[in-house]
This record gives C-alpha cells, sequence and structure tokens, in this order.
C-alpha cells in the first residue's frame, strides 16, 4: 500500500458517531452531511478539512451508534486515514468495509498535535510525525484488510467477484 501523508486533525477520547455526524443529517445527501461533519467539537473542522487530511484520536473512536454515515462523511470529507489509540469494534469494521484505513497506534494522541503533518506507512506499520521527527510502531494490518483497503472496501470487491460470476 502507499504511504499516507497529510495535516492531521486531533480529537479526544470517546468521539461518537453522533458527534460525527449528528442523527438529524441522515436524510440529507452526503455532500451537504458532510457540512456538519464533527461540527459539534471542532466548528472549524467541516469549513477546512482538505482531501488528504488525517484524524488522530484518542481512546473508542467512534463509539454510539453503528451508522455507516459517520465513515463515508469522513471519506466524502475528504479524511484518508484515522489513527487512533482505540476505536469502537463497529466503526473499525465500517471503516475496513468502505476502504477508509483505521489505525490503531498506541501513543499516537500524545505524539501529535493539531496541524502537524502525519506519515503512515502502512506495510511497516509506522506512523511518524514529520512536524517534530518522531516515529511511533502501531499495530500491524493484517493481509486481508490490506486487501480491501488496497481495493476500495468490500464493495468493489463483491463487484468484482459478480463480474467474475456472470462471466463464467
Amino acid at each position: 500500500m502507499d504511504v499516507i501523508e497529510g495535516r492531521v486533525w486531533k480529537f479526544d477520547d470517546n468521539i461518537n458517531t453522533d458527534v460525527i455526524i449528528p442523527g438529524r443529517y441522515m436524510n440529507t445527501p452526503l455532500e451537504e452531511m458532510k457540512t456538519h461533519a464533527l461540527e459539534m467539537v471542532n466548528p472549524q473542522f467541516p469549513l477546512e478539512v482538505k482531501k488528504g487530511d488525517v484524524i488522530v484520536g484518542g481512546e473508542d473512536f467512534g463509539c454510539g451508534s453503528s451508522r455507516e454515515e459517520a465513515v463515508s462523511v469522513l471519506k466524502a470529507s475528504g479524511i484518508t486515514a484515522v489513527i487512533c489509540e482505540s476505536f469502537a469494534r463497529i466503526f473499525f469494521r465500517n471503516a475496513i468495509s468502505t476502504g477508509l484505513p483505521v489505525i490503531l497506534c498506541p501513543g499516537v494522541s500524545e505524539a501529535f498535535k493539531e496541524n502537524d503533518t502525519l506519515r503512515l506507512d502502512l506495510d511497516a506499520a509506522i506512523v511518524t510525525n514529520v512536524t517534530l521527527g518522531r516515529v511511533l510502531s502501531c499495530e500491524q494490518v493484517s493481509g486481508e484488510i490490506k486487501e480491501i483497503l488496497s481495493r476500495g472496501g468490500i464493495i468493489p470487491i463483491l463487484r468484482d467477484f459478480a463480474r467474475e460470476q456472470s462471466s463464467r
């Protein structure tokens, strides 16, 4: 997989899916929905987030309800990876299923501050704070998860499978 490098948006522990995107926006188009992403904890996020940015968080990122839109809105906002101390299991699974890298990295919340530059080498399981020159080892991502991420999520894999089956 490629190396990901981007500007850091930093969040604390227990950022739940209702904070990532409140329920009142669930019936709005994704383009409108992303204008409200994480606004409850950082009003500047939906205004200033750019393609290629990354999120660094603390413990239990993505806790709360199981809405897949929490992941979709982050991807639509331009977030290319989420690196945290820990994730709610359903958020983690939704992120992998939609092709958004989510990386467990002990000490990451202490090693970064807002607007630092982060480099993620998924194959080496290393996160670097380019701004400060600090290097952290992260949990290794399994081959199966890397495959899902490299193909853009589970839907593209299923489409390819269906195409293969229909051409037989």
